[in-house]
């Protein structure tokens, strides 16, 4: 059952140059993102910075307000409620930013960072939110006294904690994690990471885990989705996407994923994509991907083939590509025919 749905979304900032600030083109930052999040799994959003994956997770919780597209979170459609109703949607929806030091207002301490929430929606008495605070910081592996505490006196592992303790404080339902570990130590993202699987089992959240660290996606996503500029490329069950990526882009991204062991790593091939990612400004025309694409032909630049089944590992596995890694059959394909099943309508 779909938690979370999210159909055709765009977000389009305008480009404004000039004395008068008038709009002279786009950045489209996310162009035409389709996919659901199901109760009780994590969704993996990954993908090189500027891709547009945090322009999602913001835009599905209304942070940034859409340019087109649609929203459904548990039959309510998030994109048409009124101010009063994301109020009240807000309980279920959180986040926990990227930035532990700039997520976290230095000027108030901890059981009001963290009771914040609890205060706005009136949720119980002052006593009863002193106490919900002191369960918070418990159940993320803090201690009751940090809670007289402001967010300087704190590591950075630290303050992501507190910001989780915060996101859960109203007992939410979904919760996007937005790059939550790549400011943190590596032996202090294990921890964390650790903590939000945790806190998963035990209090049933969904996640959307943005992150451009394919090797922390694998580990903690059910299912996962691939963008580049804009756009998802592939989404699969994670398992099937690191043994069988199908898209190129993904081909590229897994191929520099560092494998602890050094034979196999000195053995694998590396690919490299040559030339760099294009502006959002000014996409390419067809297959946003087509410049940098080593299997590129000339119907890649006419218009962007849509997500459908590979064939290869069932339904849960699309890609986005005239000419994929396998085709249904399982064969192996650089070149010939395109994946005709892929083919859209022409796009003006």
């Amino acid at each position: 059952m779909s938690l979370l749905e999210v159909r055709g979304l765009k977000k389009h900032f305008p480009i404004r140059t000039g004395v008068f600030k008038r709009t002279t083109g786009y950045i489209y930052a996310v162009d035409d993102v389709s996919f659901d999040v199901e109760k009780g799994e994590t969704m993996g959003l990954v993908g090189e910075s500027g891709g547009g994956k945090s322009t999602v997770g913001r835009t599905i919780l209304r942070l940034t307000e859409a340019t087109g597209g649609g929203v459904t979170f548990e039959d309510i459609d998030v994109m048409k409620a009124s101010r009063s109703e994301m109020n009240i949607l807000r309980k279920d929806m959180q986040i926990v930013f990227q930035d532990p030091y700039a997520s976290l207002n230095p000027r108030m301490r901890v059981r009001d960072i963290v009771g914040e929430g609890l205060k706005i929606h009136g949720v119980g008495t002052e006593a009863e939110r002193k106490k919900r605070v002191a369960e918070l910081l418990d159940t993320v592996g803090l201690n009751s006294e940090h809670a007289e505490r402001y967010p300087h006196e704190f590591s950075g592992g630290q303050r992501q904690r507190i910001g989780i303790a915060r996101a859960l404080a109203l007992n939410p339902k979904l919760i996007v994690l937005d790059e939550p570990v790549s400011a943190l130590d590596v032996s202090i993202r294990a921890q964390v990471l650790n903590l939000l699987e945790d806190l998963q089992d035990e209090f049933g959240l969904t996640y959307l885990f943005v992150s451009h660290d394919l090797s922390v996606v694998k580990h903690i996503s059910d299912r996962v989705a691939v963008m580049y500029l804009g756009k998802i490329v592939e989404i699969s069950d994670s398992a099937v996407l690191y043994d069988m990526p199908q898209h190129p882009y993904t081909e590229a991204l897994l191929s520099a994923v560092p494998i602890p062991d050094p034979h196999t790593e000195r053995s694998r091939r590396r690919i490299v994509l040559e030339g760099d990612v294009p502006s959002p400004a000014n996409p390419p025309k067809g297959c946003v991907f087509h410049p940098r694409c080593p299997r590129a032909q000339e119907i890649c630049t006419t218009a962007m083939p849509r997500l459908v089944p590979t064939g290869d590992a069932g339904p849960r596995h699309e890609v986005a590509c005239y000419f994929p890694a396998r085709f249904p059959d399982g064969k192996r394909t650089v070149s010939g025919e395109p994946f005709t099943e892929a083919l859209p309508e022409q796009q003006s």
